[in-house]
Protein backbone atom coordinates (compact mmCIF):
# COMPACT_ATOMS: atom_id res chain seq x y z
CA UNK A 1 0.00 0.00 0.00
CA UNK A 2 1.48 3.32 -0.75
CA UNK A 3 1.73 6.20 1.53
CA UNK A 4 -1.38 7.98 0.16
CA UNK A 5 -3.77 4.97 0.09
CA UNK A 6 -2.44 4.43 3.38
CA UNK A 7 -3.41 8.43 4.56
CA UNK A 8 -6.45 7.85 2.74
CA UNK A 9 -7.82 4.82 4.64
CA UNK A 10 -6.48 6.66 7.65
CA UNK A 11 -8.84 9.68 6.82
CA UNK A 12 -12.10 7.38 5.65
CA UNK A 13 -11.67 5.65 9.32
CA UNK A 14 -11.72 9.31 10.98
CA UNK A 15 -14.08 10.09 9.01
CA UNK A 16 -16.45 7.62 9.77
CA UNK A 17 -15.92 7.84 13.27
CA UNK A 18 -16.99 10.92 13.63
CA UNK A 19 -20.05 10.13 11.56
CA UNK A 20 -20.85 7.52 13.95
CA UNK A 21 -19.68 9.63 16.99
CA UNK A 22 -22.14 12.62 15.57
CA UNK A 23 -25.07 10.04 15.05
CA UNK A 24 -24.83 8.71 18.64
CA UNK A 25 -25.22 12.61 19.94
CA UNK A 26 -28.66 13.21 21.32
CA UNK A 27 -30.78 15.68 19.39
CA UNK A 28 -30.70 19.09 20.97
CA UNK A 29 -33.48 19.83 23.00
CA UNK A 30 -36.48 22.25 21.95
CA UNK A 31 -37.32 24.79 24.67
CA UNK A 32 -35.91 22.13 27.50
CA UNK A 33 -37.99 19.29 25.94
CA UNK A 34 -37.64 16.34 27.05
CA UNK A 35 -35.76 16.70 30.31
CA UNK A 36 -37.82 13.81 31.90
CA UNK A 37 -38.36 10.29 31.17
CA UNK A 38 -40.97 9.06 27.90
CA UNK A 39 -43.17 6.91 28.99
CA UNK A 40 -44.81 4.32 26.38
CA UNK A 41 -47.90 2.16 27.12
CA UNK A 42 -48.25 -0.85 25.29
CA UNK A 43 -52.14 -1.75 25.29
CA UNK A 44 -51.26 -5.41 25.16
CA UNK A 45 -49.70 -8.05 27.45
CA UNK A 46 -45.94 -8.62 26.86
CA UNK A 47 -45.27 -11.10 24.18
CA UNK A 48 -46.86 -9.71 21.27
CA UNK A 49 -46.32 -7.85 18.65
CA UNK A 50 -47.35 -4.50 19.95
CA UNK A 51 -45.10 -5.10 22.97
CA UNK A 52 -41.92 -6.32 20.47
CA UNK A 53 -42.27 -3.17 18.46
CA UNK A 54 -42.56 -0.73 21.55
CA UNK A 55 -39.34 -2.28 22.81
CA UNK A 56 -37.34 -2.44 19.56
CA UNK A 57 -36.96 1.19 19.76
CA UNK A 58 -37.05 2.30 23.31
CA UNK A 59 -34.02 -0.39 23.46
CA UNK A 60 -32.14 2.55 21.74
CA UNK A 61 -33.98 5.08 21.85
CA UNK A 62 -32.20 6.94 24.71
CA UNK A 63 -29.51 7.67 22.43
CA UNK A 64 -31.33 10.19 20.21
CA UNK A 65 -33.47 11.80 23.19
CA UNK A 66 -30.75 11.91 26.16
CA UNK A 67 -33.73 10.72 28.59
CA UNK A 68 -34.31 6.97 29.74
CA UNK A 69 -37.60 5.52 27.79
CA UNK A 70 -40.06 3.33 30.28
CA UNK A 71 -42.53 0.94 28.73
CA UNK A 72 -45.26 0.08 30.47
CA UNK A 73 -47.56 -2.63 29.81
CA UNK A 74 -51.35 -2.00 30.31
CA UNK A 75 -53.84 -4.55 28.57
CA UNK A 76 -57.16 -5.08 28.90
CA UNK A 77 -60.46 -4.70 26.65
CA UNK A 78 -58.87 -5.31 22.99
CA UNK A 79 -56.04 -2.60 24.14
CA UNK A 80 -59.01 0.42 24.86
CA UNK A 81 -57.54 0.80 28.47
CA UNK A 82 -54.32 1.53 27.42
CA UNK A 83 -55.43 3.33 24.49
CA UNK A 84 -58.16 5.28 27.15
CA UNK A 85 -55.10 5.96 29.52
CA UNK A 86 -52.94 7.92 26.80
CA UNK A 87 -55.98 10.14 25.34
CA UNK A 88 -56.73 11.11 29.02
CA UNK A 89 -52.93 11.86 29.78
CA UNK A 90 -51.10 15.47 30.05
CA UNK A 91 -50.69 16.36 26.09
CA UNK A 92 -46.80 17.13 26.96
CA UNK A 93 -45.08 14.48 25.28
CA UNK A 94 -43.98 12.58 27.55
CA UNK A 95 -46.61 9.64 27.35
CA UNK A 96 -46.80 7.98 24.16
CA UNK A 97 -49.30 5.14 22.58
CA UNK A 98 -48.22 2.62 20.41
CA UNK A 99 -51.27 1.46 18.53
CA UNK A 100 -51.84 -0.73 16.00
CA UNK A 101 -54.78 -0.89 13.23
CA UNK A 102 -56.53 -3.86 15.47
CA UNK A 103 -56.66 -0.67 18.29
CA UNK A 104 -57.33 2.07 16.07
CA UNK A 105 -59.14 1.30 13.61
CA UNK A 106 -60.70 -1.90 14.28
CA UNK A 107 -62.06 -1.11 17.52
CA UNK A 108 -64.08 1.94 17.04
CA UNK A 109 -66.53 -0.39 15.01
CA UNK A 110 -66.31 -2.92 17.41
CA UNK A 111 -66.79 -1.45 20.68
CA UNK A 112 -69.72 0.75 21.42
CA UNK A 113 -67.45 2.90 23.90
CA UNK A 114 -63.95 2.36 23.22
CA UNK A 115 -63.22 5.28 25.61
CA UNK A 116 -61.72 7.38 22.99
CA UNK A 117 -61.68 8.36 19.15
CA UNK A 118 -58.90 7.35 16.90
CA UNK A 119 -58.96 10.48 14.72
CA UNK A 120 -59.75 12.85 17.33
CA UNK A 121 -58.43 11.79 20.47
CA UNK A 122 -54.37 11.50 19.46
CA UNK A 123 -52.00 12.74 17.48
CA UNK A 124 -50.01 10.17 15.13
CA UNK A 125 -45.91 10.67 15.66
CA UNK A 126 -44.65 7.78 13.39
CA UNK A 127 -45.17 4.65 11.79
CA UNK A 128 -43.17 2.02 13.27
CA UNK A 129 -43.23 -0.58 10.74
CA UNK A 130 -46.01 -2.72 8.35
CA UNK A 131 -46.20 -5.90 8.63
CA UNK A 132 -48.65 -9.07 7.19
CA UNK A 133 -50.92 -11.26 9.11
CA UNK A 134 -49.70 -14.68 9.61
CA UNK A 135 -51.48 -18.23 9.55
CA UNK A 136 -48.84 -20.55 11.79
CA UNK A 137 -49.08 -23.72 13.69
CA UNK A 138 -46.82 -25.13 16.37
CA UNK A 139 -43.70 -26.74 14.68
CA UNK A 140 -44.82 -30.48 15.87
CA UNK A 141 -47.90 -29.82 14.34
CA UNK A 142 -49.61 -32.59 11.75
CA UNK A 143 -51.01 -29.40 9.39
CA UNK A 144 -48.13 -29.27 6.83
CA UNK A 145 -49.25 -26.38 4.43
CA UNK A 146 -52.21 -23.93 4.21
CA UNK A 147 -53.61 -26.57 1.31
CA UNK A 148 -53.44 -29.14 4.22
CA UNK A 149 -55.52 -26.91 6.62
CA UNK A 150 -58.16 -25.52 3.98
CA UNK A 151 -58.81 -29.38 2.97
CA UNK A 152 -59.10 -30.36 7.29
CA UNK A 153 -62.02 -27.30 7.74
CA UNK A 154 -63.74 -28.23 4.18
CA UNK A 155 -63.54 -32.28 5.32
CA UNK A 156 -64.55 -31.28 9.35
CA UNK A 157 -66.08 -27.85 9.69
CA UNK A 158 -65.56 -26.51 12.83
CA UNK A 159 -63.56 -28.97 13.88
CA UNK A 160 -59.88 -26.91 13.61
CA UNK A 161 -59.76 -23.95 16.40
CA UNK A 162 -57.53 -21.00 15.53
CA UNK A 163 -56.29 -18.73 18.31
CA UNK A 164 -56.33 -15.14 18.19
CA UNK A 165 -54.90 -12.09 20.29
CA UNK A 166 -59.16 -11.27 20.72
CA UNK A 167 -62.51 -10.78 19.69
CA UNK A 168 -62.42 -7.83 16.44
CA UNK A 169 -59.03 -7.91 16.16
CA UNK A 170 -57.08 -7.68 12.45
CA UNK A 171 -56.58 -11.34 13.61
CA UNK A 172 -59.89 -12.03 13.74
CA UNK A 173 -61.31 -10.42 10.66
CA UNK A 174 -58.61 -12.17 8.54
CA UNK A 175 -60.50 -15.67 9.95
CA UNK A 176 -63.83 -14.05 8.65
CA UNK A 177 -62.75 -13.45 5.74
CA UNK A 178 -61.36 -17.08 4.77
CA UNK A 179 -64.55 -18.76 5.73
CA UNK A 180 -67.09 -16.27 4.43
CA UNK A 181 -65.51 -15.60 1.10
CA UNK A 182 -63.15 -18.40 0.42
CA UNK A 183 -64.38 -21.14 2.50
CA UNK A 184 -61.58 -21.97 5.16
CA UNK A 185 -63.82 -22.47 8.23
CA UNK A 186 -63.03 -22.51 11.99
CA UNK A 187 -63.75 -22.50 15.26
CA UNK A 188 -62.51 -18.79 16.68
CA UNK A 189 -60.12 -19.13 19.93
CA UNK A 190 -59.93 -15.72 21.26
CA UNK A 191 -57.68 -14.99 23.95
CA UNK A 192 -56.21 -11.46 25.73
CA UNK A 193 -53.26 -10.61 23.60
CA UNK A 194 -50.59 -12.55 21.35
CA UNK A 195 -48.77 -13.88 24.13
CA UNK A 196 -51.26 -15.73 26.02
CA UNK A 197 -52.67 -17.19 22.57
CA UNK A 198 -49.20 -18.15 21.30
CA UNK A 199 -48.63 -20.32 24.94
CA UNK A 200 -51.23 -22.15 23.96
CA UNK A 201 -50.47 -22.72 20.32
CA UNK A 202 -47.14 -24.58 21.52
CA UNK A 203 -48.66 -26.41 23.66
CA UNK A 204 -51.38 -27.26 21.26
CA UNK A 205 -54.23 -26.60 22.79
CA UNK A 206 -55.42 -24.46 19.56
CA UNK A 207 -55.19 -25.84 15.91
CA UNK A 208 -53.89 -22.81 14.59
CA UNK A 209 -52.90 -18.73 14.69
CA UNK A 210 -54.11 -15.74 12.88
CA UNK A 211 -51.32 -13.21 13.74
CA UNK A 212 -49.24 -10.08 12.92
CA UNK A 213 -45.87 -11.47 11.61
CA UNK A 214 -44.79 -9.10 14.56
CA UNK A 215 -45.89 -11.23 16.88
CA UNK A 216 -44.40 -14.64 15.57
CA UNK A 217 -41.36 -13.88 13.49
CA UNK A 218 -38.18 -14.50 15.85
CA UNK A 219 -40.51 -17.95 16.84
CA UNK A 220 -40.52 -19.01 13.21
CA UNK A 221 -36.57 -18.38 12.73
CA UNK A 222 -36.26 -20.36 16.07
CA UNK A 223 -38.35 -23.12 14.51
CA UNK A 224 -41.16 -23.36 17.04
CA UNK A 225 -43.96 -22.76 15.14
CA UNK A 226 -44.21 -22.77 11.58
CA UNK A 227 -45.99 -20.59 8.85
CA UNK A 228 -48.35 -22.16 6.54
CA UNK A 229 -49.69 -18.22 4.59
CA UNK A 230 -49.18 -14.62 4.89
CA UNK A 231 -51.40 -11.79 3.94
CA UNK A 232 -48.96 -9.73 1.90
CA UNK A 233 -49.29 -8.76 -1.40
CA UNK A 234 -45.62 -10.30 -1.65
CA UNK A 235 -43.01 -12.36 0.06
CA UNK A 236 -41.00 -10.06 2.51
CA UNK A 237 -37.85 -11.04 4.50
CA UNK A 238 -37.84 -13.59 7.46
CA UNK A 239 -41.30 -14.78 5.70
CA UNK A 240 -39.62 -15.26 2.32
CA UNK A 241 -40.21 -18.91 1.64
CA UNK A 242 -44.10 -18.25 2.91
CA UNK A 243 -46.49 -17.98 0.41
CA UNK A 244 -49.28 -15.47 0.39
CA UNK A 245 -52.89 -16.04 0.12
CA UNK A 246 -53.10 -14.16 -3.07
CA UNK A 247 -50.68 -16.27 -4.86
CA UNK A 248 -52.60 -19.28 -3.97
CA UNK A 249 -55.64 -17.91 -5.28
CA UNK A 250 -57.40 -16.72 -2.11
CA UNK A 251 -59.56 -13.90 -2.60
CA UNK A 252 -59.67 -10.47 -0.77
CA UNK A 253 -56.83 -11.59 1.25
CA UNK A 254 -54.25 -8.54 1.17
CA UNK A 255 -54.04 -7.19 4.78
CA UNK A 256 -51.35 -5.38 6.75
CA UNK A 257 -50.62 -4.75 10.39
CA UNK A 258 -48.97 -1.28 11.47
CA UNK A 259 -47.56 -0.25 14.91
CA UNK A 260 -46.94 3.23 15.41
CA UNK A 261 -46.91 5.77 17.93
CA UNK A 262 -49.39 8.30 19.18
CA UNK A 263 -49.27 11.43 21.37
CA UNK A 264 -52.58 12.72 23.06
CA UNK A 265 -54.61 15.30 21.05
CA UNK A 266 -53.28 18.80 22.19
CA UNK A 267 -48.92 18.01 22.24
CA UNK A 268 -47.67 20.58 20.50
CA UNK A 269 -46.14 20.59 17.07
CA UNK A 270 -42.88 21.07 18.04
CA UNK A 271 -42.57 18.71 20.17
CA UNK A 272 -44.80 15.66 18.31
CA UNK A 273 -41.98 16.91 15.45
CA UNK A 274 -39.24 16.24 17.96
CA UNK A 275 -39.99 12.58 18.78
CA UNK A 276 -40.62 12.10 15.21
CA UNK A 277 -37.16 12.96 14.16
CA UNK A 278 -35.87 10.90 17.34
CA UNK A 279 -37.63 7.85 16.87
CA UNK A 280 -36.96 8.09 12.76
CA UNK A 281 -33.48 8.13 13.30
CA UNK A 282 -33.58 5.48 15.75
CA UNK A 283 -36.22 2.92 13.21
CA UNK A 284 -32.94 3.48 10.80
CA UNK A 285 -30.05 2.57 12.83
CA UNK A 286 -29.02 -0.61 11.41
CA UNK A 287 -29.03 -2.31 14.81
CA UNK A 288 -33.64 -1.28 15.53
CA UNK A 289 -33.66 -1.65 11.34
CA UNK A 290 -32.40 -5.67 11.61
CA UNK A 291 -34.62 -6.15 14.91
CA UNK A 292 -37.92 -4.95 12.99
CA UNK A 293 -37.11 -6.92 9.86
CA UNK A 294 -35.78 -10.13 11.60
CA UNK A 295 -39.51 -9.78 13.60
CA UNK A 296 -41.34 -10.05 10.21
CA UNK A 297 -41.86 -6.52 9.42
CA UNK A 298 -40.65 -4.02 6.96
CA UNK A 299 -39.46 0.02 8.62
CA UNK A 300 -41.67 2.38 7.55
CA UNK A 301 -40.32 5.82 9.93
CA UNK A 302 -43.13 7.93 8.30
CA UNK A 303 -44.03 11.91 8.88
CA UNK A 304 -46.91 12.43 10.91
CA UNK A 305 -48.86 13.43 8.06
CA UNK A 306 -48.15 10.48 6.77
CA UNK A 307 -49.26 8.43 9.24
CA UNK A 308 -52.23 10.42 9.86
CA UNK A 309 -54.05 9.83 6.40
CA UNK A 310 -52.90 6.26 6.63
CA UNK A 311 -55.14 5.61 9.95
CA UNK A 312 -57.84 7.62 8.65
CA UNK A 313 -57.87 5.43 5.16
CA UNK A 314 -57.51 2.10 7.80
CA UNK A 315 -60.62 3.49 9.55
CA UNK A 316 -62.96 3.60 6.69
CA UNK A 317 -61.98 0.12 5.37
CA UNK A 318 -62.03 -1.79 8.37
CA UNK A 319 -65.15 -0.50 9.45
CA UNK A 320 -67.03 -2.04 6.58
CA UNK A 321 -65.38 -5.38 7.50
CA UNK A 322 -65.98 -5.38 10.82
CA UNK A 323 -69.79 -5.08 9.36
CA UNK A 324 -69.19 -7.94 7.47
CA UNK A 325 -68.19 -9.73 10.09
CA UNK A 326 -71.45 -9.27 12.50
CA UNK A 327 -68.56 -8.80 15.30
CA UNK A 328 -69.69 -6.65 18.22
CA UNK A 329 -68.26 -6.07 21.72
CA UNK A 330 -69.78 -4.23 24.49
Amino acid sequence: MTRIASLKKVLASTLVGLVSLAAAEPLAKRNGFPDQPIRFISPFPPGGGNDASTRWVTARLTDATGQPSVVENRGGAGGNIGARAVAEAKPDGYTLLTGQVSLLAVNPSLYKSPGFDSLKSFVPVTQINAAPIAIVVAASSPIKSFADLAARTKSDPGKITFATPGNGTLSHLVGVVLAKENGVSMTHVPYKGAGPALNDLLGQQVDVMITSTSSVGSMIQAGQIRALAVTSPRRIGVFAKVPTLEEMGYRDTHFEDWYGFFAPAGTSPERVAYLNESIVRTLRTPEVTRMVVEGGSEVVASTPEAFAAQLRQDVERWSKLVKLSGAKVD
